[in-house]
């Protein structure tokens, strides 16, 4: 009798600490298993919420597993605090304080202070192609020749250099031109992800890399270039395929780089809708060239 009772204490007391969903013992908040039914996106949020960037080219697998550590690390400084402010130690506070504002000013992945945006450890992970693209993007040059660990310190310079590239080089502000249209005139300009539509039904405008891949991404749309538009080796005419276009067959599917690569060399906008009026979700968007009529 007495063992049954010590195994059912022992029992009850494992089910308190670490509750169906959680594999992480002594963190009752943290269940990985609805963590895990998140959509991208919701994960993505979650973790700018927390002070967490350099998302955007991780997967789900990953992103879940930032969660789970952001939460987890939290969790720690909460109690940490706690028993700080318990023990009326004025060193222990002072300590925590110092701790929360290096965090704050250097999140997980960014070794350069005071630049919340730029995340070393997710540039690092990039390939060779990617981060020649984005420093194309941003008006960087002569990167054909150079090396990885050369590419990331000049994408990461590039990023935390303040007189950076221009916005007409896809750093998200418009491009101008003699052709720019009425559209692009009266489009709220998205400079960032952050951005949000002043209202629905908004047009918008940008040329910044990551709003215009979230955008597709988040309506299944795939990049492609129309099939037979193609010249000299590079991407015709640009579109997206969307799935609730019935996957249009005259659509190539392209990669990326690829995309952006044209989008840029032809100094294009992307004018666009998050959604209608009504408040559903829109699919509308239009490249515009700023020096051509024809875009």
């Amino acid at each position: 009798m007495p063992t049954k009772n010590g195994s059912g204490r022992g029992s009850g007391s494992t089910a308190t600490t670490n509750p169906p969903g959680n594999q992480t013992p002594n963190t009752p908040d943290i269940n990985e298993s609805e963590i895990a039914r998140l959509t991208v996106d919701q994960l993505r949020d979650r973790l700018r919420r927390r002070g967490v960037t350099g998302t955007a080219d991780m997967r789900k697998d990953d992103l879940v597993k930032a969660l789970v550590k952001a939460m987890k690390d939290g969790a720690k400084k909460s109690t940490s605090a706690r028993a700080g402010d318990s023990s009326g130690s004025g060193s222990s506070r002072s300590g925590s304080a110092a701790k929360k504002s290096t965090s704050s000013a250097n999140p997980p992945g960014n070794q350069t202070p005071n630049t919340p945006d730029v995340n070393e450890s997710e540039i690092a992970r990039l390939k060779v192609d990617e981060l020649r693209s984005r420093l194309r993007a941003r008006g960087v040059t002569g990167t054909a020749d150079m090396p990885k660990a050369d590419l990331v310190k000049a994408l990461v310079k590039s990023l935390t250099d303040k007189s950076g590239a221009s916005s007409s080089s896809g750093g998200g502000g418009v491009r101008k031109g003699p052709q720019n249209s009425k559209s692009i005139k009266y489009a709220q300009e998205v400079t960032s992800v952050d951005d949000e539509p002043e209202r629905p039904g908004r047009s918008l405008v940008t040329t910044d890399h990551e709003v215009i891949r979230r955008w597709a991404e988040a309506r299944k749309g795939l990049p492609t270039t129309v099939d037979g538009t193609e010249h000299d080796g590079h991407a015709g005419v640009l579109r997206f395929d969307f799935p609730s276009n019935g996957r249009e067959q005259r659509l190539r599917e392209i990669s990326w780089e690829e995309w952006f690569r044209t989008f840029d060399e032809r100094r294009l906008n992307f004018i666009y809708q998050e959604e209608r009026s009504d408040g559903k979700q829109s699919n509308f968007f239009r490249l515009e060239s700023p020096d051509r009529e024809d875009g």
